[in-house]
């Protein structure tokens, strides 16, 4: 099926695109006026960048396809305040996106990270969140690895934290959570809106000067919001993380714990319910070089998924960068999935596990103080079980950037 399929209905999802950038440009209005009048220092960094792009399967199908090309266009500004107690971050930035060929069609992407923290002299409020409308094979093919059907995802996520010192060595630290996942046009796609609310809570002990041992129990509940059949899942947990710096440029961090998974599924004939057991575990190894930085990570997770399930995702990747020059710097991020359900479907049944291998070489070029240049190669190849022979992409891209001067104040 073309994206350009997505056009019937698109003075509804127009309304609805125009209720999201109005609210969300007001939030970040309101921050970007507020924030210098609170912080003693502050900064506004805009950009203006385009993108060329082509890629022979945008939508990685077995199916006859043309290539897609297109280009974007995305304004954006960072900012940033401080005083003595608060720090406040966050950025604006729009995607103005153009397909053609294979997948025509035309979308809008909106990011409005947001970051904030308030000290005493033994707490720490924090919050991390904001709002994303990205569209499915950007931020959740990334975080899960499982590609669902292109359509546009709108996000919303809230993360505050508290964390108090008791002691030198000892601090309790607690982190509530909160995603709204929405997708456009989502059931005719078979993708259902979902919800995810969380707590997690635990001690942190610096052993020495060198390791940290952290201890914590959370709680998640995941459920459908939209699906004519809808799952509902909790899974309580325990997590121990052990930090280790081996040298000032050697860090390695481990940590584990297992999962107790409780679901609910309706189905047509009553509902189901379904307990199991699963362990989650992750490594990563940071070295930091006079030129360089490279960073290993291997990690077995849950994530929420648009397919209206928990997924059980295994991670392999490796991001590393390398300054050739003052202004030439070369950049990779590949990482190998294997995707499997943590839960049934809300129709019955299981996911077959998927296989994904995503890998991205980028050279960027600051020619000048005020102008970046980027080219970036994409690969990304997928296998299913048992259905046929596996499917790849390449993608190619090019993208200009205007740093205009920065706006800065110190009192």
């Amino acid at each position: 099926m073309k994206l350009s399929s997505l056009s019937c209905k698109r003075t509804l999802r127009d309304g609805q695109v125009r209720k999201h950038l109005s609210y969300s440009s007001i939030v970040t209005l309101v921050l970007a006026i507020t924030a210098p009048c609170l912080a003693t220092e502050w900064s506004l960094t805009p950009s203006m960048s385009t993108k060329a792009y082509y890629t022979d399967n945008l939508l990685l199908t077995k199916l006859p396809h043309d290539p897609t090309y297109g280009y974007w266009i995305s304004p954006g500004v960072e900012f940033a305040g401080k005083t003595e107690r608060l720090e406040l971050s966050g950025r604006a930035t729009l995607d103005f996106v153009d397909y053609y060929g294979g997948a025509s069609t035309r979308f809008t992407n909106v990011f409005l990270p947001l970051t904030m923290k308030y000290r005493t002299e033994r707490d720490e409020w924090g919050f991390t969140g904001g709002f994303t409308r990205d569209n499915t094979q950007m931020g959740e093919l990334l975080a899960t690895g499982l590609l669902l059907r292109f359509t546009q995802r709108n996000l919303w996520s809230l993360n505050p934290t508290w964390s108090r010192t008791i002691t030198e060595n000892l601090a309790f630290q607690s982190t509530f959570q909160f995603n709204d996942a929405s997708y456009e046009d989502g059931l005719r796609f078979g993708l259902t809106n979902h919800r995810v609310l969380g707590i997690s809570a635990g001690f942190l002990y610096h052993v020495t000067e060198k390791d940290d041992v952290q201890l914590a129990g959370s709680y998640t509940n995941f459920r459908t919001t939209n699906a004519p059949l809808s799952l509902r899942a909790n899974y309580p947990g325990a997590t121990v993380t052990i930090t280790h710096a081996f040298t000032e440029e050697l860090k390695g961090t481990v940590y584990g714990g297992p999962r107790f998974i409780s679901t609910t599924s309706q189905l047509a004939d009553g509902d189901a319910h379904t307990q199991s057991t699963t362990w989650i575990y992750g490594a990563s190894l940071t070295k930091q070089f006079e030129r360089a930085s490279i960073q290993a990570i291997l990690s077995r997770e849950i994530f929420p998924s648009g397919f209206g399930l928990l997924l059980q995702t295994d991670r392999f990747g490796i991001s590393a960068s390398y300054k050739i020059s003052e202004a030439v710097t070369f950049l990779l991020d590949t990482s190998a999935y294997v995707i499997a359900g943590a839960t049934p479907q809300t129709r019955g049944g299981e996911l077959p596990e998927q296989r994904l291998l995503y890998s991205t070489p980028k050279l960027s070029w600051h020619f000048s103080e005020w102008w970046t240049a980027e080219i970036s190669y994409n690969h990304r190849w997928r296998d299913v079980d048992h259905q046929g022979d596996p499917v790849m992409s390449n993608t190619l891209m090019f993208m200009l950037t205007y740093y205009p001067p920065k706006l800065a104040r110190s009192e």
